[in-house]
């Protein structure tokens, strides 16, 4: 009993580092400029304003950064959860020549620094003609080696014998896939979802060489240019952590609504 109460007392601790800046982020959206800047880590206001608030979405275009994020992660969310599952069932099911190469070539991706392919994803963009447009922002990002691979690992632990007997029925690869295998792999589908979700409404780096236009910025280039100061002059942190806890919610809402169907495993796939 000891044990587990200093078990828990240490996770407590643990979750009160994490959670307390975000805390501190929140509070201080709703103090005055003068406020934040005496007193950054109080969590209660002396006065609650909703200044920061009202200048991001009255006279800013975090408006137009918002809707740019929203629609280009809800593209590659998609296109992600298609093609991953596509690449990973075909990885774990279809026996082709060159299969294991392709694999280890996935598997060497996932090790490559992000910041060592910007160039590279900079020239190939502009080469295409991709430069500066929706498609330059969506298109390179609708497969993701990581989500390939855990569909081909989730895939390999569905029993084979569950699509035999669709192909018995007559159905082809396709259909197998569709309609037997994927609706099996919710859980993995939704680990992709929330891990997709999450990369790419996070994603910077990928949209500053991909667009210099301000009508196509995102949330994270626009949040970054708060933070260097473009908009005024000083501190102004209410402002800066108000477009940083918007950016927050809809991450959080995702990941507490589907966080207990995240990998679990799959039951009841064949009845002995």
């Amino acid at each position: 009993m000891l044990g587990q109460v200093a078990l828990y007392v240490l996770l407590t601790a643990i979750a009160v580092v994490y959670v307390y800046p975000f805390l501190v982020q929140v509070a201080t959206s709703f103090k005055t400029d003068a406020e934040a800047a005496s007193d950054p880590t109080s969590l209660f206001p002396a006065t609650v304003t909703w200044a920061a608030y009202e200048r991001l979405f009255l006279n800013s275009d975090f408006p137009v950064w918002f809707a740019n994020s929203a629609v280009v992660t809800i593209l590659v969310t998609v296109g992600r959860v298609f093609f991953d599952s596509l690449a990973g069932y075909a990885l774990a099911r279809l026996r082709f020549r060159g299969r294991g190469v392709i694999f280890a070539a996935l598997v060497a991706v996932m090790s490559v620094p992000t910041v060592v392919l910007l160039i590279p994803k900079f020239l190939v963009i502009n080469q295409l003609g991709m430069y500066d447009s929706y498609t330059g922002m969506v298109l390179p990002l609708l497969v993701d080696a990581a989500g390939v691979f855990i569909m081909k690992n989730f895939f390999e632990s569905i029993p084979v014998s569950v699509e035999e007997q669709s192909r018995i029925d007559g159905a082809g690869v396709f259909r197998t896939f569709w309609s037997v295998v994927l609706p099996m792999a919710r859980p993995a589908l939704v680990t992709i979802v929330i891990l997709s979700f999450q990369g790419s409404w996070n994603e910077l780096s990928h949209f500053v060489v991909s667009t210099q236009s301000p009508e196509l910025t995102t949330l994270t280039k626009g949040v970054a240019s708060l933070a260097s100061g473009q908009l005024s002059q000083g501190s102004q942190y209410p402002l800066k952590l108000a477009a940083a806890a918007i950016m927050t919610i809809p991450v959080a809402v995702l990941f507490f609504i589907f966080q207990r169907r995240i990998m679990n495993a799959s039951e009841g796939a064949v009845k002995e």
